[in-house]
């Protein structure tokens, strides 16, 4: 294959992934995570949104906020972020790469909210009064996240490289 088609097709595969990224992310966002049961009675099933409105409501700002910037606001802007790096064959502003590798490198904490439902199954599990059922949301969500820090990750990779092979031509 000659050299100038693969950044071309790592560009395309990149966006492919990202859209798929995406889907599962809005799918993940409101997909029911977990019914928690209490005294054979009390069902609740929790998506993100759900559980972050449902924190809102409980008066927990702090939490609704720690949780609802690391579960939507984070994710969600390293996507549009991504989108507008991946639009185009242009090379990207510096502020954009400075910024793309900030997100990159804070991207893990992303994963935060999956450790806290992780904590709640954990606590829940331990207690004898209530139990708790995983359902696809978790997963997706998981994947989601998973898939937007691989696409971030190599998104970064390919424009550094872009920006070197420009600089290496630029000083020859």
């Amino acid at each position: 294959m000659p050299e100038a088609y693969r950044p071309h097709r790592k560009l395309l595969q990149l966006r492919w992934l990202l859209i798929i990224s995406s889907v599962l992310l809005l799918a993940g966002l409101f997909l029911p995570m977990l019914t928690i049961s209490q005294f054979v009675v009390i069902r609740n099933e929790f998506s993100v949104i759900s559980g972050i409105s449902e924190l809102w409501k409980a008066g927990q700002y702090v939490l609704f906020v720690v949780i609802g910037c690391f579960s939507v606001v984070v994710p969600m802007a390293k996507v549009a972020l991504l989108f507008k790096l991946l639009q185009s064959d242009n090379k990207p502003h510096p502020i954009k790469m400075k910024l793309l590798r900030l997100m990159h490198d804070y991207g893990r904490w992303a994963m935060l909210d999956v450790m806290v439902v992780a904590m709640l199954i954990v606590t829940v599990k331990m207690g004898a009064i209530a139990s708790i059922q995983i359902h696809p949301g978790l997963y997706v969500f998981g994947a989601a996240v998973l898939l937007i820090m691989l696409t971030t990750q190599s998104t970064v990779r390919l424009l550094e490289n872009q920006q070197s092979d420009s600089n290496g031509s630029a000083q020859s």
